[in-house]
């Protein structure tokens, strides 16, 4: 049966009965050894199933995004390890394939959350960051018609969403970092413009788990050459190549209209800087610049 065909309170019951189990068993889960950071917008979800295809990667159990570190960090490590596959399952796959196995999860809040990085470093020494970037301006764009359509921005034009994200954002952060336990929805899902900053959430990022755990991968190039840019990704994470994945492009939305070419110039202005910084961690000026 197709999970399409499956009544959402039934997949509930699943998801609770598979996640209660999950919890009981956590000692005998592995741990993630990389994790896809964001951007959100960014590709992280057709990274995420490429790398997921790699038979030596296991990925999380249920869902590709876990957001333990960001908005569920008060469930505690024991929910956070049965969210992934058991460790005799990797010893059965090491003994086929000869290599160890690494399993993974994917969670975009986790690059821009206040105390994600801290709590990353803190709790998986040793684990790798995958971050993915595009044009920043696009990036907003596309955010902005994405939480339209799901319903969590009311705002739907894309110019007046921007003019309140000041106010919208304002004292946000420095609440969730006065509070462990605080959540912000509009730090979570109105920060447009604020997103494409790359540079100075990867500084923060960089502070606790190091910059040479953290390999930063433009989603065009990604798009347009995917195969020598998973090799680099996999040359990052240690894993060897086998084959090639079926590489595909995943929850893109259509645009309903152009941006207008004054707004277009505001933003591709206000992000030189940060696209500038940028270019010491990707190696060379970002594609959408050159």
């Amino acid at each position: 049966m197709k999970t399409s065909n499956v009544p959402e309170s039934v997949k509930r019951v699943v998801h609770l009965g598979s996640r209660s189990v999950g919890w009981m068993t956590s000692g005998a889960r592995m741990l993630p050894s990389f994790l896809i950071c964001g951007g959100q917008r960014c590709g992280t979800t057709s990274l995420y199933r490429a790398l997921a295809a790699h038979p030596a990667v296991l990925k999380a159990v249920l869902h590709k995004g876990v957001h333990y570190f960001d908005t569920s960090y008060h469930r505690g490590r024991a929910w956070y390890q049965g969210h992934f596959p058991l460790r005799r399952t990797a010893a059965r796959l090491e003994r086929e394939l000869g290599v160890p196995p690494q399993t993974f999860e994917s969670s975009p809040y986790y690059l821009y959350h206040p105390h994600a990085g801290a709590r990353i470093g803190r709790d998986l020494p040793g684990v790798k960051l995958i971050v993915l970037v595009r044009d920043p301006v696009e990036r907003a764009y596309s955010q902005h018609a994405h939480e339209v359509a799901r319903g969590f921005e009311t705002v739907t034009d894309f110019e007046q969403a921007l003019d309140l994200e000041p106010a919208r954002l304002r004292g946000q952060r420095e609440r969730l970092l006065a509070d462990q336990h605080a959540y912000s929805f509009s730090h979570q899902h109105h920060g447009y413009r604020a997103r494409g900053e790359y540079a100075v959430y990867l500084r923060r990022l960089a502070e606790h788990v190091g910059r040479d755990r953290i390999l930063v991968v433009e989603s065009e190039r990604f798009f347009a050459q995917p195969r020598p840019v998973y090799d680099e990704v996999l040359s990052f994470l240690d894993l060897p190549q086998l084959s090639y994945p079926q590489f595909e492009q995943h929850n893109a939305r259509p645009r309903s209209a152009p941006m207008p070419a004054r707004l277009r110039a505001a933003l591709t202005a206000h992000y030189a800087p940060h696209d500038a910084e940028l270019a010491g961690w990707l190696g060379h000026t970002p594609s959408w610049r050159a």
